[in-house]
């Protein structure tokens, strides 16, 4: 998500020039270390939103299939790591640090990411909820979510055929791939709440992160494998991959990841994101 860098200036030149016990100098110092307030956060995810909802269908579709493909390396990086690490209680802690690393090509690559837009698209319909506004989000979910999930089965395939990863990679891709599929619809469910609701806390934090972009991307997207939470786009790999080398079949792909994960996320996402930080400044939009 790119910044909108004139709104953070001036609002970090209002933070610094309201110091009067500060020389010039100084206030210019406390403005660059001032984050922007929750109304400024709010207009810059709002007009992101926006940006996305204007694009053409196939502008959509691209960069969600980038994105869909670009999330098959998180399986592949964590698959990396568990292969080389001990079986040993605390692996899974370690392992977890290779899911970030698709989620870093995908966000900091500005590409079409289905969860992301759970809050970006939303805030747009809080401010103008009509059913042009409306149409405009189910649209762009629609193609973008297709998308994610095509790519990701398109990688999924690519890591089947034999020989291209030793046999100790392979065997820590079918223990990763069946585990989104492991719990039973109501746990995926809440964890999928869960992962929603962290990815699109991490869209609304990283106007703020300024240069601490890379590291909060890292951090929330940890916590969602490390806590073995949902996540719709990344989780299809590991089920795809499942059912393409039968480890499952495609009714547990539907029923007992799709499904719940799916229905997850949505929630986590507008309800505890979207909407509660839009309802926190909607009389600070409405005076402005």
């Amino acid at each position: 998500m790119d910044l909108d860098v004139g709104a953070q200036e001036a609002e970090s030149q209002h933070a610094g020039a309201s110091s009067p016990h500060l020389d010039e100098s100084e206030q210019g110092q406390a403005a660059a270390h001032t984050a922007p307030r929750a109304l400024v956060i709010h207009e810059i995810v709002r007009e992101e939103g926006e940006t996305e909802l204007a694009r053409s269908a196939g502008a959509l579709a691209w960069s969600g299939l980038a994105a869909g493909l670009s999330i098959g390396f998180s399986f592949v990086a964590q698959a990396l790591l568990y292969a080389g690490l001990p079986d040993a209680p605390w692996r899974h802690l370690i392992d977890s640090a290779g899911y970030s690393f698709g989620f870093i090509i995908v966000i900091l690559g500005r590409q079409q990411l289905f969860t992301e837009n759970t809050l970006t698209v939303i805030l747009p319909l809080l401010m103008r909820p009509t059913a042009t506004t409306l149409g405009r989000v189910l649209r762009l979910w629609g193609i973008v979510l297709a998308a994610n999930l095509v790519g990701s089965w398109l990688f999924a395939a690519l890591l089947t055929p034999s020989g291209t990863f030793d046999p100790s990679v392979v065997s820590a891709m079918h223990d990763l791939a069946v585990a989104p599929m492991a719990a039973p619809f109501g746990v995926t469910l809440l964890k999928a709440v869960f992962a929603g609701w962290l990815i699109a806390t991490m869209v609304w934090l990283l106007p703020s992160a300024r240069s601490a972009r890379l590291l909060i991307v890292l951090i929330v997207t940890y916590v969602v494998s490390a806590g073995h939470l949902a996540h719709i786009v990344a989780g299809s790999v590991d089920s795809a991959y499942a059912v393409l080398t039968s480890a499952a079949s495609i009714g547990d792909y539907a029923t007992k990841f799709l499904a719940p994960t799916l229905l997850g996320n949505v929630l986590g996402g507008v309800s505890l994101v979207a909407v509660l930080n839009h309802a926190a400044i909607r009389a600070e939009v409405a005076e402005a």
